[in-house]
């Protein structure tokens, strides 16, 4: 995964398409007799990649819905595991989830041990992979995760996998937030103003790159990303299935020119059983027939492979909508 990751983003240009993500919401008129049903993808904050890969999907929906009647639109939320409760509770139909959060929720591990298993969450498809990432400001003096013992660090807002990945790896450490003198709770569109503005001395995120939570803080105030590595990464990647080492390539941000080595998961696309199978295969039939189209949406989204999206990283079964179109397709 490491090698394949590196080749995914290096040759992709920083420039990051927002706009994209917001035009993805923009309806054209549909004409009233066209029965219509509605369906909703939650996603994460406005300026991170799962926002714009959930633009990206709807704008593909939506392109056609005159045909096929499903209007799409897009929620920015707290993230993996907000989006995972959210669609158990029937609040939203789709979301974008990390893979390890995905697999916590289907067995009722981890963050999801008191709720008890979610059998009914279905993997639709995989994404990008999302490195986990240690930003800290340039005159800290840190050069690996160990030396933020005692700093002011961003773990992430609650809600998020990105937090009960930090979670995961303080545990794994024989730690917890007490590891830090502050265990701040910011939101990915807020921590890199944060640090720039001194007030934390790091942050962690789990993100698809390039993105413009890492992009800002290293252009603007020189912040520098630090390798994750060490006995409690390897023994959670040896442990858990959805987990990989990656590199996050060198050159990709300013002021970051070596590889930086780290691990991560695979961002996937879930739904519960209890969404219509039309619904869901209109869906995936309007991403994978416009497949050139989403990959050029952002440049996490780069070099997918369909055959790859439809195995890895998908942590509860396909959900039949999915699957029939795969099978359509020949990719099962």
């Amino acid at each position: 995964m490491r090698k394949l990751f590196t080749k995914s983003i290096r040759a992709k240009s920083l420039t990051l398409t927002a706009g994209a993500a917001l035009c993805s919401m923009m309806l054209a008129p549909l004409p009233a007799a066209a029965q219509q049903n509605f369906v909703s993808i939650g996603t994460g904050g406005v300026t991170g990649v799962y926002y714009a890969a959930g633009g990206a999907i709807c704008r593909l929906v939506n392109k056609d819905r005159a045909d096929h009647g499903v209007r799409c639109s897009v929620e920015s939320t707290g993230g993996s595991v907000f989006n995972v409760n959210t669609i158990k509770a029937g609040e939203l139909d789709l979301g974008v989830v990390q893979s390890d959060v995905a697999y916590n929720a289907y067995n009722g591990e981890g963050q999801f041990a008191d709720a008890g298993e979610y059998k009914k969450l279905r993997s639709v498809f995989s994404i990008h992979p999302e490195p986990f990432t240690v930003v800290v400001g340039k005159d800290t003096g840190v050069e690996e995760f160990s030396d933020l013992q005692g700093k002011r660090f961003n773990v992430g807002n609650p809600g998020s996998g990105t937090r009960a990945s930090m979670e995961q790896l303080l545990t794994q450490m024989g730690a917890d937030n007490s590891f830090f003198s502050l265990a701040s709770e910011l939101r990915p569109d807020e921590h890199g103003q944060a640090l720039c503005d001194g007030k934390i001395d790091g942050f962690f995120y789990g993100v698809g790159h390039p993105s413009a939570n890492i992009q800002d803080p290293t252009t603007t105030c020189g912040a520098k990303i630090v390798p994750l590595e060490g006995e409690a990464v390897n023994a959670l990647i040896e442990q858990y299935p959805y987990y990989a080492q990656v590199d996050i390539p060198g050159g990709l941000y300013t002021g970051n020119p070596n590889d930086i080595p780290t691990y991560g998961v695979l961002a996937t696309f879930v739904t519960s059983e209890d969404v219509n199978d039309d619904m869901v295969y209109e869906v995936v039939k309007a991403v994978f027939n416009n497949f050139d189209d989403f990959k050029r949406l952002h440049p996490a989204l780069g070099h997918l492979v369909k055959e790859d999206m439809v195995k890895n990283g998908l942590s509860a079964p396909l959900h039949p909508g999915a699957e029939r179109f795969y099978k359509e397709q020949g990719l099962l």
